[in-house]
């Protein structure tokens, strides 16, 4: 009997939880200190360039973006390469990018990238124009679907036993919000 009204209880604890999902969408908010945790983990990177140019990418430095619902990341860079006359030289390479969710590995991705400059100091104005010019082609080379946090199975315990996944991800001023909604059915 006390099983019974135990069982009972859960069920109504349940379906409740449930209900409430069903009028406020489940979501999940990641911190900018979590996302600058998570890139420090994958920076510094190096992008070699068709021989012409390799990149060093130090750690980007996010700014949250709301009102455009997109990051922006100024990253430290080295460059050296044939095309600069095989010397090396410094700057920062600034982008703003969206997001989009990856189901297949549970990542947060930086897509839809959009160079807002490409500076390396000491250049020879002639490379640093070719820079400029070429800056998205880098860019779309060396940063897309850049990683940006990886979701633990723990983060994602709760709405995997409701049957739900990340569906859309907003940049609010306080950090990344993950909603989620029903997962396909496979």
């Amino acid at each position: 009997m006390h099983r019974r009204l135990a069982l009972s209880h859960v069920l109504t604890a349940a379906l409740a939880l449930a209900a409430g999902c069903a009028s406020a969408q489940p979501s999940y908010t990641i911190s900018t200190q979590q996302l600058q945790q998570a890139l420090a983990e994958r920076f510094p990177r190096s992008y070699p360039l068709g021989g012409l140019l390799d990149l060093q990418l130090q750690t980007p430095q996010l700014t949250l973006l709301p009102e455009r619902n997109r990051l922006n990341a100024v990253l430290d860079v080295a460059a050296s390469g044939a095309l600069l006359q095989a010397r090396r030289y410094t700057g920062a390479f600034d982008v703003d990018f969206g997001l989009r969710y990856e189901p297949t590995d549970r990542t947060i991705r930086a897509h839809d990238l959009h160079v807002n400059a490409l500076r390396l100091d000491g250049v020879q104005p002639s490379a640093a124009g070719m820079l400029q010019r070429y800056g998205q082609q880098l860019a779309d080379q060396s940063l897309r679907e850049v990683v940006l946090q990886q979701l633990r199975d723990k983060d994602l315990a709760l709405a995997d036993g409701m049957g739900l996944q990340p569906e859309s991800i907003t940049v609010t001023p306080r950090g990344l919000l993950v909603r989620f909604g029903t997962k396909p059915l496979s």
